[in-house]
């Protein structure tokens, strides 16, 4: 029998903070990393007028011509506000979950690492969700149309003028949704990955490291691969759910589109009815896999390499018996 067992302990206060500043950092750098695709997969979503009719690279292209090179970021300042808890609160809350879940179900129960991911995600979607509102606003906007100037000009214009503080959650049900597919498929994809290479691959995805459990550490390019695996699989799953949000979030940017702000199903039935599946639910799709593969696959390895620097174990134990 083969017992798989993460011996990374988050049972006392130091090492959830070290959990947490990892999973931060990670986040921030994922995050920055695609940045400027972010920005376009926002604009192609929900059809700005200035680029509905753009591809991925002609819109990033135009961007620069028609704003400048950084606009490509716009929003990213809200982005790593948001960004830092919401990582760290995921990665931190799933280190957490998958030891009850591991006590509860054992130590290789599919189920508990996909739940514990999944109820990762949904934690830390909870606590920063009115953060991701305030930043899709914010990289909506193009040069000369701008309707706000910052993070809390954003924030008090909602809850001023579209229902209050509720209405920075405008888009939520449609976010858990997605989220629990999500954020679970990753988890578990990339820890299944990272079991099967450290077990069946050693000789060609690690490396010695004597602090960690079983002596063995995966490479950067094993844990890229692993990352970037888990990322496609879970965006292909969930995809339909955030281009839902993201219309609900930017539905009171204009008059015409207040029609996706009267809840998910309706806002689902109404993409659907005007675009269909492919210019609808998955419209910017391809740009969606262009950042979310690399995005997924450094938010793991960084997450993974400063376990590593912190002295948190991200080893696996290996018991044939």
């Amino acid at each position: 029998m083969v017992k798989d067992e993460n011996e990374s302990v988050m049972s006392d206060g130091k090492s959830i903070c070290k959990a947490f500043v990892a999973g931060g950092v990670a986040g921030m750098c994922a995050k920055t990393t695609v940045a400027p695709l972010d920005r376009i997969k926002i604009l192609l979503q929900a059809h700005n007028k200035h680029y509905k009719h753009h591809g991925v690279f002609s819109g990033l292209l135009n961007i620069v011509r028609q704003e400048r090179f950084l606009a490509l970021y716009k929003g990213n300042g809200a982005q790593m506000v948001r960004v830092f808890p919401y990582a760290a609160t995921q990665f931190t809350s799933f280190e957490i979950y998958k030891q009850t879940f591991r006590s509860l179900l054992g130590p290789n129960s599919h189920v508990g690492t996909f739940a514990s991911g999944s109820m990762a995600g949904v934690t830390a979607v909870f606590f920063t969700y009115p953060l991701d509102t305030i930043r899709a606003r914010l990289a909506f906007q193009v040069a000369g149309e701008h309707k706000y100037n910052g993070i809390l000009h954003v924030a008090t214009s909602i809850v001023r003028e579209e229902g209050g503080p509720r209405a920075l959650y405008r888009g939520f049900a449609a976010t858990l949704c997605g989220m629990i597919p999500y954020a679970g498929l990753s988890f578990y994809i990339f820890e299944r990955m990272k079991y099967t290479c450290m077990k069946y691959l050693p000789r060609y995805t690690c490396h010695p490291c004597e602090q960690n459990t079983g002596g063995l550490v995966l490479s950067v390019p094993a844990k890229l691969l692993c990352g970037g695996m888990a990322g496609a699989a879970a965006q292909s799953v969930s995809y339909p759910f955030d281009v839902t949000r993201r219309r609900m979030q930017l539905a009171y940017m204009s008059p015409e589109t207040r029609k996706f702000g009267m809840g998910m199903v309706q806002t689902l039935r109404i993409i659907h009815r005007e675009n269909g599946v492919v210019r609808g639910l998955y419209r910017g799709m391809s740009i969606n896999y262009m950042r979310a593969i690399p995005m997924v696959a450094v938010s793991f390895s960084t997450y993974e390499l400063m376990k590593q620097t912190l002295h948190l174990d991200t080893g696996i134990k290996i018991k044939v018996g």
